[in-house]
């Protein structure tokens, strides 16, 4: 239905003339007005071009808020300009805030400076239409602000100027950061802080810099970013011939088959004992070139000089230690600039990151791209198992399965699946998974995090159990994929693939942990003894990629071993902190939980074969239990094993995960707004539209459809606020709609004007105040009317006539709203 305007009935008057409609002030035009005929006409004076200016430029998605099942995103940030680099379209350098004229000029100077910040642009301006507040960021002296008329906005070669003045760009690096992306119509575009992850890179490279570490988020697009940077640096040939190095084959083709494929015949990966000199992107595992003991000098076959850039693929593994075989090819090539890639840099007493790479150019950590909506939230079940909580002792003399003397000792959670095996804990985790999935969809995909091999086997055969109808339909339905099972590894890619049904359940121990690219990961299952942070951050990663085009906005962990107090750890999303040196005489702080890290770096292959040189290629964790054969474990039965407590999760709107119901973080969330009824009354009543509250509820992350659900009544959202957050008495939209019916504002009126007012309340009890505020709306007021039953009772033009003119329908509707909440 087309949008109908709003009749609005005029006495009938001689055409007007000149005179009798003057031109609005400046102060009657609203932000809109105010940029296209004072700030744009100012730029554009200045020599600023169409394409250098971005208006209204979104720079995030709008966080994802979490509730129950359901979902909703907030507000996306939006710049109303970003100007950029003259011959450099992906090099912001100037954001300018804008507001009507019955604001100050320096009125929207703060979220100028936040968005500046955010952008990583130098130069913050707000205006009013009257002229220019400018702050300028490089400056660590006053006067960094000042006031500008709109015709002395700085032109784009003074911004440049001071740019590379402020940057220290000599004439050489200048022209390695002008050298722009690579763009493909109706390709790729990058995020905002890849755009600051690849610029920061290639300026300092520019500058001289021979290293550097970039940390980003798993789902972030990191093999996006290293291209862009390995595109400019060699298109610039600043870096002339590049090596790229990771530690798994699926991590070098899909860089090889998808961005990296625009170096065309430029590039090629090592694949055997003897390289061809003739090509100048490299792409190689660590293993291939590394190689045994007998092959190790594979990478020796180039000239320490070969590369000039050399950029290192998930650098948290081998790289890190200072002692490894991976190092010594770094080392090798020390004369090559070289860039570290991680999500989770490893800053332990012996493995560093820091200390080889130096400090990050740039960090983007998970909060932050949840925030921004780029990358998934997530909730938290965790379920605590009585015999986790209690613990096991056996009794003298007791014997396992198999015959073998149990111990006397008392074995506690963390020695369950790895010394002790209760048949029945396993059977209730498989049992309370299948609960979970059953609830929401049997086959969203699913990972389980067992302590080895044996116990991803015995999950396994539980899981099949309790969903046995759909095993039978599809014996992949569940599978074991671990690396010492090659019908498992045969299933990986059929796993991680979007497309793919099938396999739905994988268990695993620590192939699935890191490097796999499970978009559509769901639900994710720690039944495992973690006490690693990378271990922990990289499988938190592998949920975080968000597909709204296969329904996935967020995933759930559900935690069978308290793995998510590492949520809690100042370290799980800060800033990476190197680990210095500790001397003899030095505190050891033995609760630092990277002192247990178990992970080890030797890796296996998903796929079973060779690297081209006969040595088995590396790319997971190995699931090798050697140690588990030295190491006995019991198995007993008849044990219960009943779930003890449990409790959902969810991050609050400040990015914060809190063990409380949704009740009570959307309780929080209110108060962190109005902290007392008076607070959210006053601003309730004031507010012109109640749309724009609700929107900022949203935003909040208060889901009002949620709450609605979970009281089971239908409240306007007035009253689950009022009800949830201030312990008022609910009252149902249908009991508040029969109040008004009571009051004289019907009896005001006539036939005709009572029929629309009645037909608005309906339209209430069942909707919400939504239709009453589109019907105050001029511009959608004729929509309305269109609708059934106000196209039965009357044109526009009848309903205004009826109400006595247009200022007293508009008045009535404003009183009908105002009595709608009025207290009975």
């Amino acid at each position: 239905m087309g949008r109908a305007a709003f009749f609005v009935i005029q006495p009938i008057t001689t055409a007007p003339t000149k005179q009798s409609t003057p031109m609005p002030g400046k102060q009657d035009l609203s932000e809109t007005e105010i940029r296209s005929r004072y700030i744009t006409k100012a730029l554009e004076k200045a020599g600023w071009k169409l394409n250098q200016i971005r208006e209204e430029y979104y720079f995030t998605d709008g966080p994802i808020r979490v509730g129950n099942e359901f979902t909703v995103r907030g507000k996306a940030l939006f710049a109303d300009y970003v100007l950029f680099h003259p011959n450099q379209p992906n090099l912001p350098i100037a954001v300018i805030e804008a507001k009507d004229n019955n604001h100050t000029l320096d009125a929207g100077i703060q979220q100028a400076l936040k968005y500046a910040d955010i952008l990583d642009t130098l130069f913050a301006y707000s205006s009013n239409g009257d002229g220019f507040l400018e702050h300028d960021r490089s400056r660590t002296v006053p006067p960094a602000q000042r006031e500008l008329t709109l015709d002395a906005f700085p032109s784009p070669d003074e911004l440049w100027q001071r740019y590379i003045t402020a940057k220290d760009l000599d004439p050489a690096a200048q022209a390695i950061v002008q050298q722009d992306y690579f763009f493909e119509r109706g390709g790729r575009m990058p995020r905002y802080y890849q755009r600051i992850a690849i610029n920061r890179t290639v300026e300092a490279i520019a500058k001289g810099q021979n290293r550097a570490l970039l940390v980003m988020a798993t789902g972030t697009g990191k093999t996006y970013t290293a291209f862009q940077i390995m595109w400019r640096l060699w298109r610039s040939r600043r870096a002339k011939r590049i090596l790229f190095l990771a530690d798994r084959h699926v991590l070098i083709d899909q860089a090889k088959n998808n961005d990296f494929r625009h170096f065309g015949n430029a590039m090629v990966k090592i694949d055997g004992r003897t390289v061809e000199k003739s090509y100048e992107v490299y792409l190689a595992l660590y293993q291939s070139v590394s190689g045994t003991e007998e092959e190790r000098n594979i990478y020796k076959q180039f000239s320490p000089d070969f590369f000039d850039l050399v950029i290192v693929d998930e650098c948290h593994r081998g790289s890190a230690r200072a002692d490894s075989a991976w190092r010594e090819i770094l080392e090798y090539f020390g004369s090559a600039v070289q860039i570290g890639l991680t999500a989770t840099p490893k800053e332990t007493a012996d493995t560093s990151n820091i200390d080889y790479f130096g400090e990050p150019v740039y960090t983007y950590s998970l909060k932050q791209g949840i925030q921004d909506g780029f990358l998934a939230p997530y909730k938290v079940i965790r379920v605590r198992l009585e015999q986790d909580e209690e613990g096991y002792t056996p009794a003298e003399g007791e014997v396992d399965r198999y015959g073998y003397a149990l111990p006397q000792q008392h074995f506690v959670d963390s020695d369950m699946d790895k010394l002790l095996v209760i048949d029945e804990r396993t059977r209730t985790v498989a049992r309370r998974i299948t609960e979970y999935l059953k609830k929401t969809n049997r086959f969203h995909k699913t990972i389980v995090f067992c302590e080895d091999i044996d116990h991803a086997a015995r999950m396994r055969r539980a899981l099949i159990d309790e969903n046995l109808d759909l095993f039978t339909e599809d014996n992949r339905y569940i599978m074991r994929i671990v690396g010492e099972d090659t019908t498992g590894k045969q299933e990986l890619d059929n796993f991680i693939n979007p497309e793919e049904r099938y396999p739905v359940i994988a268990t695993t121990s620590k192939l699935l942990s890191t490097g796999v690219d499970a978009q559509t990961c769901h639900l994710i299952v720690l039944d495992q003894n973690i006490n690693s942070m990378t271990e922990f951050k990289q499988i938190i990663g592998r949920g975080t990629r968000i597909r709204e085009d296969f329904g996935k906005r967020y995933f759930t962990i559900m935690d069978f071993r308290n793995a998510t107090r590492l949520f809690r750890d100042p370290t799980f999303d800060g800033e990476p902190v190197q680990v210095m040196e500790i001397g003899p005489d030095d505190e050891i702080d033995l609760t630092n939980p990277e002192s247990t890290d178990a992970t080890t770096d030797t890796e296996t292959s998903t796929d079973g074969t060779t690297n081209g040189s006969g040595q088995r290629p590396f790319v997971g964790i190995i699931e090798d239990d050697q140690e588990d054969q030295k190491r006995r474990k019991f198995y007993i039965d008849g044990q219960p094993a009943d779930i003890l407590t449990e409790h959902v999760q969810y991050i609050d709107a400040h990015g914060n995960l809190v063990t409380q119901s949704f009740e009570q973080v959307s309780r929080k969330n209110v108060l962190a707004i109005y902290q007392t009824l008076d607070d959210f009354l006053q601003h309730w009543n004031a507010a012109d539209r109640k749309d724009a509250i609700i929107a900022e509820l949203l935003d909040q992350g208060i889901l009002l459809d949620q709450l609605q659900d979970k009281i089971g009544q239908d409240l306007d959202p007035f009253d689950l606020i009022c009800h949830i957050a201030f312990d008022q008495p609910p009252v149902p939209r249908s009991e508040r709609a029969r109040n008004v019916q009571k009051r004289d504002i019907y009896t005001q009126h006539g036939d005709t004007a009572r029929r629309v007012l009645a037909a608005l309340l309906d339209k209430y009890a069942e909707e919400g105040i939504h239709l009453i505020e589109l019907a105050q709306d001029q511009s959608t007021a004729g929509v309305v009317f269109q609708m059934p039953p106000f196209n039965q009772i009357g044109r526009p033009i009848e309903i205004v006539k009826a109400f006595g003119g247009r200022d007293l329908y508009f008045a009535t509707l404003r009183q009908l709203e105002n009595e709608i909440y009025r207290k009975a």
